[in-house]
């Protein structure tokens, strides 16, 4: 449900304030339809800083007032339409299918590995609390873990006044 009047390219920003999404709906000869509603929670209404080059590739595509993935200021890209879509691009690339929600669990596991702060990633994902991001969302690799371990021991190797924890 994202419009362009939810990005703010001067500012660099993107406002997190609809979802979309098909519901089951019995009336007449539909089963489904599809809704746009505030997302489920206050803290997920957030707005979110946008990376420099990221601004810079989406410029020659604003479209005032319309929505971001069609550039139509009526018609949005169904739910179901854009996991087709998912899909073919995750094939194209010879990438091993998983659901499109994996993208985000990816996104919050390589910003901690790069090193984000916890807190600012959490808030970014529209999280009440930095456990529901830790315990849900990050999920570091060995070569992650192990890296972190030979950190701390060439911390300790360097270090001549070495005190314990209480």
């Amino acid at each position: 449900a994202l419009k362009w009047s939810d990005i703010n390219l001067r500012e660099k920003t993107m406002r997190i304030e609809r979802t979309i999404q098909r519901i089951p709906w019995k009336s007449g000869d539909r089963k489904t339809k599809v809704i746009i509603t505030p997302p489920k929670s206050a803290t997920s209404i957030r707005t979110i800083p946008l990376p420099d080059d990221l601004v810079e590739l989406m410029l020659p595509f604003f479209t005032a007032d319309a929505y971001l993935l069609t550039g139509d200021k009526v018609r949005f890209i169904e739910p179901r339409t854009m996991q087709n879509h998912y899909k073919k691009a995750l094939a194209a690339s010879q990438v091993t299918y998983a659901n499109f929600h994996t993208t985000r669990h990816t996104f919050a596991t390589r910003c901690v590995e790069s090193g984000f702060d916890v807190k600012s990633l959490s808030e970014i994902l529209g999280h009440s609390n930095v456990a529901i991001t830790l315990n849900r969302y990050v999920h570091p690799s060995m070569e992650v873990k192990a890296a972190q371990m030979n950190r701390l021991a060439s911390f300790m190797n360097g270090s001549q006044d070495v005190k314990l924890a209480a």
